[in-house]
């Protein structure tokens, strides 16, 4: 659905809040679950969020999924470190977190939207920044994911660490769900070329994958509240964004 195009006599609804679910390992966490009112039934999305962690923007992005139809859960995968406001958590969080942590917590965010009465037994996988890494990585480990979009996100090509202990490109074999990814042409991290790389590997490999790029973008040009913000390029990344979920999840 492209963006303005729900009639003014629409009946859209949704409920919104924070929530405990079962998280990775069954821990109760906290996630932010934006639901269209109705039957259904709808698409599901899990958000991974970016290094900043839990913050207003994700509730915010996941209440324009809700109002676009999907159910939409955001699953705090800081909820280990304490809670506080946003930086103070994701101080000791974006450094901390496990690949196999957030794996989990989106797994367990999967399974909570399949076990609605109102899903269609379909979810995708969404995250910017870090949390676009983190979405292919899920998506590369958990077959159940049915799409995934990246958005630039960073580290894909970046070599193992503790916390990260494989490269994510090196999964581009296991990955089943069709990616599309966004990116902006004046980013460092990813840069175009390694952009250029990812998009080698899944050519490689056969994957089925749609990558845009934008002239006068750089890093985080979603983010409305930010000085990186582009208007032009982010409301087009959106109607992709929405039109690719809605072809592989209704």
């Amino acid at each position: 659905m492209a963006w303005n195009v729900q009639r003014t006599d629409a009946t859209a609804g949704m409920t919104a809040e924070t929530m405990t679910i079962a998280g990775g390992g069954g821990d109760p966490i906290h996630a932010f679950i934006a639901q269209p009112k109705g039957p259904g039934p709808f698409p599901g999305v899990v958000i991974v969020h970016h290094a900043p962690g839990f913050d207003e923007w994700t509730r915010e992005f996941a209440r324009r999924f809700a109002d676009h139809g999907f159910l939409t859960v955001a699953p705090n995968l800081y909820e280990r470190f304490g809670h506080g406001l946003p930086d103070e958590v994701a101080a000791v969080g974006r450094t901390q977190v496990t690949d196999d942590s957030v794996v989990a917590d989106a797994e367990a965010a999967l399974n909570w939207i399949k076990a609605q009465p109102t899903s269609n037994g379909k979810v995708g996988v969404i995250g910017p920044c870090s949390g676009g890494r983190n979405a292919v990585l899920v998506a590369s480990r958990v077959p159940a994911f049915d799409a995934v979009v990246d958005l630039w996100g960073g580290g894909v090509t970046a070599d193992p660490t503790p916390q990260r202990p494989v490269r994510v490109i090196d999964m581009t074999p296991q990955l089943t769900a069709p990616l599309l990814g966004l990116f902006g042409n004046d980013d460092q991290g990813p840069s175009p070329a390694q952009v250029d790389q990812h998009e080698a590997a899944l050519k490689e490999h056969g994957k089925t994958y749609q990558f845009h790029r934008y002239d006068g973008a750089g890093h985080g040009f979603f983010y409305w509240h930010a000085p990186s913000y582009r208007q032009q390029q982010a409301m087009d990344g959106w109607d992709k964004v929405v039109a690719w979920f809605t072809q592989h999840l209704s």
